[in-house]
């Protein structure tokens, strides 16, 4: 197994710009990738989450660690309408107007297809995949009023892939491809990019929790480096996609792995 490569510093990529992610607040690829934000220079940045304790320690973990003053935290179930509302205009207000949004909130789950109820199916499909719709149909007016903005959808490789007790994350997941490169054809004539990150297995403190030991080290061993991704080479991709040097790509779905899609 080869071990991850050391932490890449900051190049200013996303320097002048304001950022807006959701499920940020945990020791997962949204806090990874607000943290990335703000050491590539953004000058404004809005994190949201379901957990009001957890949020305000990640937005003065953020300010510590990486000296960006202006961090704001706004709490957000993007299953619920009028929230997402709530936290488009809270962060058009603080921010000055967003010039990037990353869709990261997402919920898993394992079961089989045949002892799966029907509200574990549609709580699933409600947040990773209706939420993100919530939050791109939010927050496309703003980005088209002004010709330009960039969104980056947190979606996963399992949209492609089969893997058993994951009918409805995979489903979703898909969903957020497909609702990715859609949305894309409409938002180019506006100056405004969308495309997607696909990781296969990024290892953080939720995803230990709520899955054995055994599956993660079999999902590991199938990857090319013998590894799980680290949370922040994810976040680099998030990164590359919202900045300038991706500027000709939307509706794209760039897979984070190290094993073919």
């Amino acid at each position: 197994m080869r071990q991850a490569p050391p932490y890449v510093p900051g190049h200013q990529l996303l320097a002048g710009k304001s950022v807006l992610i959701t499920a940020a607040a945990g020791a997962g690829i949204g806090f990874a990738a607000a943290k990335r934000c703000a050491e590539e220079g953004c000058r404004a940045l809005m994190i949201s989450d379901i957990h009001p304790r957890r949020l305000e320690d990640a937005v003065e973990r953020l300010k510590a660690e990486t000296g960006l003053a202006e961090v704001y935290g706004q709490l957000c179930n993007v299953a619920v309408e009028s929230e997402v509302q709530a936290l488009i205009a809270a962060a058009e207000d603080c921010l000055g107007g967003v010039d990037v949004l990353i869709n990261n909130a997402g919920l898993g789950g394992q079961k089989r297809v045949t002892e799966m109820s029907d509200e574990e199916w549609s709580r699933v499909l409600d947040i990773t995949l209706t939420g993100t719709f919530r939050m791109t149909r939010a927050m496309l007016p703003h980005m088209q009023q002004r010709g330009r903005g960039v969104i980056v959808n947190n979606a996963s490789v399992l949209g492609w892939r089969a893997q058993k007790e994951q009918a409805h994350y995979a489903a979703a997941k898909a969903g957020v491809m497909a609702l990715t490169r859609c949305s894309a054809l409409e938002a180019a004539e506006f100056g405004v990019r969308i495309n997607a990150v696909s990781p296969s297995i990024a290892l953080h403190d939720f995803l230990k929790k709520a899955s054995s030991e055994e599956l993660l080290a079999q999902l590991a061993s199938r990857e090319a480096f013998g590894r799980a991704a680290e949370v922040w080479e994810v976040a680099n991709v998030m990164v590359f996609l919202a900045s300038d040097y991706a500027s000709y790509m939307t509706g794209e779905v760039l897979s984070v792995s190290s094993q073919q899609a």
